[in-house]
């Protein structure tokens, strides 16, 4: 088996008396899509922001294609590949779409401080927003105000400034929360396009979305891991059916 794109290593984030996060070891594998599933407070959000570098681990190691990055900033995480989509949608609400994909791709320029070329003349960042707009479905919205976008599609903008970054490592916090049926449609859509060929890890609520979009699901209850397989197993898990799903079963 090829070394994973990211492992955690007995990660632990306490706040107080409270293990938020307990002893997590996880592999996630190149090209694959991992979702992390579990009741309310099981850690989720905790183990996602610890590995995005928004929290700080109590213990335990975080590792990107083999370089510990447990203490690294979220900068520092995105400037290595690691792109992050959030529970409601992180726009700049007056710019245009274009525009803040445009700014998105930027940042991956060797130095964002260039003050005497004008911005046109910046092809590959143009040709890295124009090619998220494209795969988000946001083209024909590219002069749209960011916030006059219906919330469906401020979480396709969203997603579209995480891939203008060029990651090669997704974390996607609930892309569904908060939308209709159409709206969670359409982004259950993308995040099928999205996984052909990409790392995701992915925090959802939506079951029927992550059996069918996940190649391996990892269930957390109370910050420990209850399972980790395919979506198959996990479907089938008995551990899994009374912890998670609330069944008794004989």
């Amino acid at each position: 088996m090829a070394d994973p794109v990211l492992s955690t290593e007995n990660l632990t984030r306490r706040f107080g008396a409270l293990g938020a996060v307990n002893d997590v070891s996880l592999a996630f594998e190149e090209g694959r899509v991992h979702a992390v599933i579990g009741p309310n407070g099981a850690g989720k959000s905790t183990f996602l922001n610890l590995l995005s570098g928004e929290l700080r681990a109590t213990s335990g190691r975080v590792r990107f294609r083999g370089l510990d990055v447990t203490s690294a900033t979220p900068e520092e995480l995105s400037r290595l590949g690691v792109g992050r989509s959030y529970q409601t949608a992180n726009l700049f609400p007056e710019l245009r779409c274009h525009d803040c994909v445009w700014l998105a791709a930027q940042s991956r320029l060797p130095s964002a401080m260039r003050f005497f070329r004008q911005a046109q003349k910046y092809a590959e960042v143009e040709s890295r927003a124009a090619r998220a707009l494209q795969l988000c479905g946001l083209e024909s919205r590219r002069s749209a105000i960011a916030g006059q976008l219906s919330y469906g599609e401020q979480r396709q903008l969203e997603i579209a400034m995480v891939l203008a970054t060029e990651p090669t490592l997704l974390l996607l916090d609930e892309p569904l929360a908060g939308l209709g049926h159409d709206e969670a449609a359409r982004i259950i859509d993308l995040l099928r396009q999205l996984s052909r060929g990409r790392t995701a890890i992915l925090v959802e609520h939506d079951m029927d979305a992550v059996f069918s979009i996940s190649d391996t699901v990892t269930v957390l209850v109370d910050g420990h891991v209850l399972e980790t397989g395919s979506p198959e197993r996990v479907r089938a898990s008995v551990r899994v059916r009374e912890a998670y799903l609330g069944e008794e079963v004989a």
